[in-house]
């Protein structure tokens, strides 16, 4: 591990050296080590993040910390100095792969990851089906078309919801965009989805809650809780699971965060969050999960522009 002065940290940060002493002596940066009356700040440590960032949010004691050291490194990466076209096109392209892989694994979709590189190529899999051929394709277009949505600056709405599973469900022409009209059951789900009278009325009131939640909870719970929720109603007859996650990923983008990519390994873990929310009424393990994934992205990308101090 190499370290910087207090001084090389105040000039990073742009900010006076009795700032950084203070952040050091209140434990604001990790991995600081005192020595006397001096202290050694890791090279690649962040800029803690200005305590009136939360101002007005409802945010549980147990993720101040954790939410505080996301959005320092979010405000780092912003920073530094931005990718070139062509890294950005490139590293793009390989999460939007990788996302499509996971998020259509999860729900059973047989194409490896390399199988699935070569359908968003336009090259047919022999042997393997054509629904899986047209998830992938329609996975893809789904979240191409979200990219633009957060480039437009879309506010969220039940229109660009149905607009998004209207992509993903490609291969179900008439149940593309409508909320379904019979009942249904989830294999193992620890709940069992509501009648389908009543999605229209629970969804307009999900959208209706989680716009006056945004005013008071951190974008991560926020999109957490909301998934969990948007599962459990369950509202179209197939392709809740990709919408989802798409919309999860719509709302970080579309606050600056990075989009994330629930690994079909993490499966289990995935399920699990569902169980212990709908069941136990605990948010904290998608939340927490959700905060991960975040973390990590962000983590690699700072590390692939990590400057010399």
């Amino acid at each position: 591990m190499e370290y910087i002065t207090v001084s090389q940290a105040a000039d990073k940060w742009n900010i006076s050296d009795r700032r950084v002493r203070l952040m050091c002596s209140e434990g604001m940066i990790e991995g600081v080590i005192k020595q006397g009356r001096s202290y050694q700040i890791p090279i690649d440590a962040v800029k803690p993040l200005d305590g009136r960032t939360f101002r007005g949010k409802e945010i549980d004691e147990k993720y101040r910390a954790l939410f505080r050291r996301i959005d320092s490194k979010k405000e780092e990466l912003a920073s530094r100095r931005p990718l070139t076209q062509g890294e950005l096109k490139r590293l793009q392209e390989e999460f939007l792969l990788e996302f499509t892989y996971n998020s259509n694994a999860i729900e059973g979709n047989t194409l490896t990851l390399q199988e699935t590189a070569m359908v968003l190529e336009g090259i047919t899999i022999d042997k393997k089906p054509l629904k899986d051929h047209l998830e992938a394709v329609g996975h893809k277009e789904a979240f191409e078309y979200v990219k633009q949505l957060v480039s437009d600056q879309q506010e969220f709405s039940e229109k660009i919801i149905k607009e998004i599973h209207s992509l993903v469900l490609m291969d179900r022409r008439e149940d593309r965009g409508v909320y379904r009209k019979i009942p249904v059951r989830i294999m193992g789900a620890a709940n069992e989805p509501p009648q389908p009278y009543m999605v229209p009325v629970l969804m307009e009131k999900l959208m209706k809650e989680h716009i006056e939640m945004k005013k008071r909870l951190h974008i991560i719970e926020l999109v957490s809780r909301f998934h969990m929720d948007f599962e459990r109603i369950h509202p179209f007859i197939d392709g809740n699971g990709r919408t989802g996650r798409l919309l999860l990923n719509f709302e970080l983008m579309q606050n600056g965060y990075l989009p994330i990519n629930v690994k079909f390994t993490d499966r289990r873990k995935y399920y699990d969050c569902f169980t212990s929310y709908h069941q136990e009424a605990d948010a904290e393990p998608i939340i927490r999960m959700v905060a991960a994934y975040v973390e990590n992205e962000l983590d690699r990308y700072l590390e692939m522009l990590q400057e010399d101090v």
